[in-house]
């Protein structure tokens, strides 16, 4: 079939009244700059009649009859009211004897589907909009620098972030920083809020903290309506307090920069599945908006979206903000709920009978401090004694252990690593000496956070419960490792941080290269036999091949690669990124694939090899990992509560069946705790990781874009879905 389409982004529907189609050139930057490389302009011809007659013509003089549009629920809504006057339009076109009636029946209709991009993720439907995740990443470097001016100066902060009707940024950057206070459109605060306010920040002060953070949406409002605005805060805070308090706006600095890797990763999944579903697409087909559902694109009814989007601003309208807050989805309604829960609750005055200990296990990963820290605080929360253990199963075989308070993890968010100290050993090794230790100190439950070590060691916990009594106890595994390769779930701590640092790392090496023409990198990524990190880089960056172990190749297939590269450079490429994850192939090793395209290129290209190494588990994590692992040391510590109290018993907590040793995951939208012995069924232990792979489902489209003929039998196309409250009310909240 012959599809002729277009591209416009939000407010770009001037260029369908002026009939400027430009071709995006392959020279020009795209997947690591922001913005919109095509522009993006507001029309106000575009809403009348006359308006949409003029683009009709020009899409139709251009033989065009499907439309991708990428705004936001205007742009949606104004694309579907185009598609729906179609018909009309092109019979007034040809009444006016400006078309003819044979070109009129050949563009006899119009097919549209819609991507969301709004920084703001206020689109009912998907998990996320595209341009959300990067306008998180501006705010938090923001939040990073100002916690650093903190160490010299004692001072408050009061962040505006933007948000003019939808505190999405607002809430998460609290989230992600621990902050002591936030203002958003969807949750006024009640009467008297001035003063509860200036009491819990005089009383963190009294504490010995040395920073404030107040976060709000430009939208802030209190119960009557009434806007609340940074300065009013801050001068609030000056005058009753006398504490030293800045203003920081940040406006449109979180619109700009580069993009994240998950908006790279986002925007290029539903841009495929866009084209796929035009494809598919009948006179007869409704138009649809494609979106996120867990790591899946779907495709949506574009108007049932559109109209669930406009109910929340009408319950917002009329005060009725807890619905609002509900049908914003259950993401937005659980950040809000593990929000307040970690800022406004307080260590228990009666103590429990249950003592827990956390410890890390494995390489270091971005978001373990930030899981420790809200599972330390939910536990003393629930009265429960807290023992932090250093350096992983090693340390609880030799006593290292120390009482937590609530104070020990303040500011442990946005620290990357392990603050506690980790190690990859197994307790196989020294069991006799964890159970002394565990018995010592009347360890209730464990909670390990941590890789594939983490999870076989619970496991080896677990199978040695019949040994030992005292291991008949709650275990709940985080999962965190760049490596992405611990079964029961989706997506692991600091994968996403480590997917971004790859990302920047080889953006920079491409850079490094923009004077010179022709040249290709043969870049190594970490990430043991799992290759999910080379995958969802190889994504981001746009690299021309990503070699992986799951993904067998020959050298035949090497050498298809350089011929198809050598073609490409002849013509308008100068630059070409080859990504091999580090045990891809033990024969075929990243010295040997940069020596083949150094040989093979002889006179089209020259070849240069870097290894990223562990510049991939450094940093401080990413909006995405601090988030969840926030809500995941909730989860945790409330569902351990919940077990230490149903296996209570004549003083001790005693639980020795399956369903008491789990895997905290993330499965699509579903958070679930997996039993390590059903989990074991699934494991490939030689190569340590999960036999199915969700994001393997990446790899036809990364050949595609990287402009290999592929067949799109190969592909997964986006399921089909319908919105409605109920499926917004029971969305996972994550």
């Amino acid at each position: 079939m012959r599809v002729t389409k277009a591209w416009w982004k939000e407010g770009n529907t001037s260029n369908w009244l002026t009939g400027t189609v430009s071709p995006t050139s392959s020279s020009r930057p795209c997947k690591d700059s922001g913005g919109t490389v095509i522009g993006s302009a507001r029309c106000k011809a575009f809403p009348t009649r006359d308006g949409r007659l003029a683009a009709a013509f020009n899409l139709v003089k251009r033989g065009i009859t499907n439309l991708c549009v990428c705004g936001g629920d205007g742009s949606l809504t104004g694309a579907n009211v185009f598609r729906s006057e179609w018909s009309g339009l092109l019979a007034e076109l040809a009444q006016k004897g400006r078309i003819t009636e044979a070109t009129a029946q050949l563009h006899d209709h119009l097919n549209i589907v819609g991507l969301v991009g709004s920084i703001d993720n206020d689109f009912c439907g998907t998990d996320m909009t595209i341009g959300a995740d990067s306008a998180l990443h501006r705010i938090m470097e923001i939040v990073d620098a100002i916690t650093t001016t903190a160490q010299s100066h004692q001072r408050t902060f009061v962040l505006e972030v933007m948000g003019r009707h939808c505190g999405y940024l607002a809430l998460v950057s609290a989230l992600a920083s621990g902050a002591d206070w936030l203002f958003i459109p969807e949750a006024p605060p009640k009467e008297g809020w001035e003063d509860r306010m200036c009491s819990r920040l005089e009383g963190s002060r009294s504490r010995g903290s040395r920073l404030n953070i107040i976060i709000v949406a430009e939208g802030a409002i209190d119960d009557e309506g009434k806007a609340i605005s940074s300065n009013y805060i801050k001068d609030l805070v000056v005058d009753r307090l006398g504490y030293d308090t800045r203003v920081t706006v940040l406006g449109h600095v979180q619109r700009g920069g580069i993009p994240s890797a998950f908006d790279r990763i986002l925007s290029s999944k539903l841009g495929v599945e866009a084209v796929v579903a035009l494809m598919e697409a009948s006179p007869n087909t409704p138009a649809c908006v494609i979106g996120l559902s867990g790591n899946q694109a779907v495709r949506l009814p574009l108007m049932e979206c559109v109209e669930m989007t406009k109910l929340v601003q009408t319950a917002m309208q009329e005060k009725r903000f807890d619905e609002a807050i509900k049908l914003r989805g259950g993401s937005f309604e659980n950040n809000w709920n593990v929000y307040k829960l970690l800022a406004f609750q307080k260590p228990a005055l009666i103590k429990s009978n249950h003592t827990m200990a956390i410890l890390n296990v494995g390489a270091p990963a971005a978001g373990m401090n930030a899981a420790i820290r809200s599972a330390v605080r939910v536990a003393i929360a629930h009265g429960h004694k807290v023992y932090a253990v250093s350096d992983g199963f090693q340390g609880l075989a030799t006593g290292a252990v120390s009482e937590m308070t609530w104070h020990s993890v303040a500011g442990w968010t946005g620290q990357g690593g392990s603050l506690l100290g980790t190690k990859r050993t197994l307790p196989s090794a020294f069991m006799e000496k964890i159970v002394e230790t565990i018995s010592k100190f009347g360890i209730s439950a464990l909670l390990v956070i941590g890789g594939f070590e983490a999870y076989e060691g619970v496991l080896q916990l677990f199978e040695s419960r019949g040994r030992f009594d005292e291991l008949c106890i709650p275990m709940c595994v985080i999962p965190a490792t760049i490596s992405n390769n611990v079964p029961g779930t989706d997506f692991s701590l600091g994968a996403d941080t480590a997917v971004n640092a790859a990302m920047e790392g080889c953006d920079t090496i491409k850079q490094s290269a923009s004077g010179t023409k022709r040249r290709v990198f043969v870049v190594e990524t970490m990430g043991g036999y799992c290759g999910y990190l080379a995958t969802c880089t190889g994504f981001a960056v746009g690299a021309d091949a990503a070699y992986i172990f799951e993904d067998p190749f020959t050298i035949k297939d090497l050498k298809t690669n350089v011929e198809h590269l050598k073609e490409k450079m002849k013509k308008d490429v100068q630059r070409g990124l080859i990504l091999r994850n580090e045990k891809a192939n033990q024969h075929y090793t990243t010295e040997f694939i940069h020596q083949l395209y150094s040989a093979e290129g002889q006179g089209v290209f020259d070849s240069r090899i870097n290894v990223l190494g562990h510049l991939q588990q450094g940093g401080a994590p990413s909006p995405f990992d601090r988030n969840f692992a926030t809500k995941l040391g909730v989860k945790a510590v409330q569902w351990l509560s919940d077990r230490m109290n149903e296996n209570y018993r004549q003083g001790r907590v005693f639980a020795n069946s399956p369903e008491t040793a789990c895997v905290l995951g993330l499965n699509r939208k579903v958070v679930s705790f997996s039993p390590v012995t059903e989990l074991k069924e699934v494991t490939d232990f030689k190569h340590r990781m999960p036999k199915n792979q969700w994001w393997f489902n990446l790899r036809p489209m990364l050949k595609m874009l990287a402009k290999y003929q592929t067949s799109f039998t190969q592909y997964v196309p986006g399921e089909i879905e319908h919105v409605t409250r109920r499926s917004l009310s029971i969305d996972s909240g994550f």
